[in-house]
């Protein structure tokens, strides 16, 4: 089968590979849509462990399945998250799964979303592949697993019906993070950053206001709000963290969603942050299965549109430089890119 193998955000090769075998309690689908994440381009991260099909946003179809799979049927049309829990650790009974070492290290698809086809592991196919619903195609399905990310996002910061919402960086996270807010019933929802292009998707996404991310952001967000801040925060790039200190009311919560570069540092003071203050800082990591099933019914319900993000459909020799255009959005006019493996097939 052919995949995409990454070395680099410049060097990503089509090459062949085997189909995987399946065993007992696996399943083998047939990838038809899987979304490019903006952590798959995280370079820092990926550089010690490539080369790698990545890939983790994946609907398809069940094309085998193995000994003992009674849920899932051949011809079956599915989404799948890579990462599950174990379900008894201490994190897991503690109402923290995101952070269990099973979830972080002991689970992934074989061999990666960015290939034809993909082995997915029991533990897997026990608690993290779902149908799709009928009616629901395949793109959508693929935004099942980075909503989940930002469902729990928000649940974890405490979103309240009513408050304000300020998304520092539109792009594929802060997207996703305004259709939910505005879904989850923000009464007010602020996208700031500093592409216009990705402004006028965030007003697609349902954002009330769109600001430039500058200087002047803090006014801009007093007049927008009735003189008062956001409630909450939620930084979806790092280069906008001493914005994001400066743009929370007091009492509120500012949420680091998703990776940083390498160095990434919170300028500020103890005093500064917290003193008479009583501001939350808090992150986020990944979605549970139960926030997988939740992202599920909110796309098929058509809460959230998440359509307006694609801006590329690719299959995957084309899809090859695709990575350097996430990478570096403004000269392509890039958002979210969806490669199709089996593109152009009958």
């Amino acid at each position: 089968m052919r995949v995409l193998m990454y070395y680099s955000n410049r060097d990503v090769r089509l090459e062949e590979m085997a189909v995987p075998e399946i065993g007992p309690g696996e399943l083998l689908m047939k990838v038809v849509a899987s979304g490019i994440c903006g952590s798959d381009v995280m370079e820092w991260y990926r550089r010690d462990k490539v080369p790698l099909v990545l890939g983790h946003e994946v609907a398809g179809e069940v094309v085998e399945v193995g000994p003992g799979v009674e849920k899932f049927h051949v011809g079956d049309r599915i989404t799948a998250t890579h990462h599950v829990p174990c379900n008894t650790c201490h994190y897991c009974l503690n109402g923290h799964p995101t952070v269990c070492e099973t979830l972080l290290r002991g689970t992934h698809f074989d061999p990666g979303g960015f290939a034809e086809y993909v082995r997915v592991p029991a533990i897997n196919v026990d608690r993290g592949v779902f149908p799709i619903p009928d009616g629901l195609s395949y793109e959508k399905a693929s935004f099942m697993e980075p909503l989940a990310c930002v469902f729990r996002g928000q649940r974890n910061a405490r979103l309240k019906p009513g408050q304000s919402v300020l998304v520092l960086g539109s792009g594929i996270s802060g997207l996703l993070h305004i259709g939910l807010a505005r879904a989850l019933g923000a009464a007010l929802v602020v996208a700031a950053d500093t592409i216009p292009f990705r402004l006028e998707k965030a007003k697609e996404m349902g954002a009330h206001v769109t600001l430039s991310a500058d200087e002047t952001l803090v006014e801009k967000l007093r007049g927008a709000n009735d003189g008062l801040l956001a409630d909450l925060v939620i930084l979806c790039f790092d280069g906008f963290i001493p914005l994001a200190m400066k743009c929370v009311e007091r009492g509120g919560t500012v949420l680091f969603f998703g990776g940083a570069s390498e160095n990434a540092t919170v300028p500020a003071t103890i005093n500064e942050l917290f003193w008479r203050t009583e501001i939350t800082l808090t992150s986020t990591y990944a979605g549970s299965p139960v926030d997988c099933v939740t992202a599920l019914r909110l796309i098929n319900a058509g809460d959230i549109p998440v359509e307006a993000m694609v801006t590329h459909r690719l299959g995957l020799e084309e899809a090859t430089k695709a990575f350097q255009w996430v990478a570096s959005p403004v000269e392509h006019d890039c958002i979210k890119v969806i490669v199709e493996p089996h593109h152009g097939e009958k």
